[in-house]
């Protein structure tokens, strides 16, 4: 898959003019925008139309977490509006992540359309090991944790895993072949980490096994967007 296709640009921003300048700008480096919380509550889930009709796919990121009964119904409409990939929460169990893939399916072949991948987050690349451990009462490696949930989806049927690319070689030396890894917490060579612990720079993910590549401050609110993606790109095919 050609760098472009893999690159995720996060829309987090909290309007449809402000998500429409950035998809006008990016969509030659990018593939895909990932609609998180901030924009899709503020604007609906009209604006996953919104952002498909300039010309890129979309990846709702709301880390589904609920019953199964609710989640399904969820994801149902996700996969309706549009969506290309969709994320659940590993911790809301086997039985759920079923119900989100078993969703998926469903309404694609009965609107006649491609499944959208139906993933799931692991541990989110702000925690590291004393978080896991202290606040969240779970012991062992961040890595560990991340394994266990990474079986317990491709178990469920669903298509991938949303994780650090640190934990992306164990994930790929258990987990099928076509099972996907997207991963957060890219950031450049020399930027800055911000609120992320686990993160790696854009070779460094593809390197790992990395499917998609999420990025949004390094290239949302760079001086110049358009230049920020097309160096991830450039970093992303250093190694070619």
């Amino acid at each position: 898959m050609e760098a472009r296709k893999r690159l995720i640009a996060a829309l987090d921003v909290d309007s449809k003019e402000k998500a429409l300048d950035l998809t006008r700008i990016l969509t030659p480096y990018v593939g895909m925008f990932k609609i998180g919380m901030e924009l899709f509550y503020s604007c609906g889930p009209g604006i996953i139309n919104i952002v498909r009709e300039q010309g890129g796919e979309v990846f709702v990121d709301l880390k589904i977490h609920d019953i199964p009964n609710t989640v399904s119904r969820a994801v149902k409409k996700l996969t309706g509006c549009g969506a290309s990939i969709i994320n659940v929460h590993a911790a809301g169990g086997k039985d759920m992540m079923k119900a989100a893939a078993q969703a998926a399916e469903d309404e694609s072949v009965r609107m006649g359309k491609q499944c959208p991948l139906v993933v799931a987050v692991t541990i989110l690349t702000s925690i590291g090991k004393q978080e896991l451990n202290n606040e969240l009462c779970i012991s062992g490696e961040v890595k560990d944790q991340v394994h266990h949930w990474s079986l317990m989806a491709q178990d469920a049927g669903l298509h991938g895993v949303v994780s650090s690319a640190r934990e992306a070689p164990v994930i790929k030396n258990t987990c099928r072949e076509d099972f996907k890894i997207i991963t957060p917490g890219i950031r450049p060579a020399g930027s800055a980490a911000g609120d992320q612990k686990r993160i790696v720079t854009p070779l460094d993910a593809v390197n790992a096994g990395a499917a998609y590549l999420v990025v949004g401050r390094p290239i949302i609110a760079a001086p110049d967007p358009a230049k920020a993606a097309a160096g991830i790109l450039q970093e992303m095919t250093a190694g070619e």
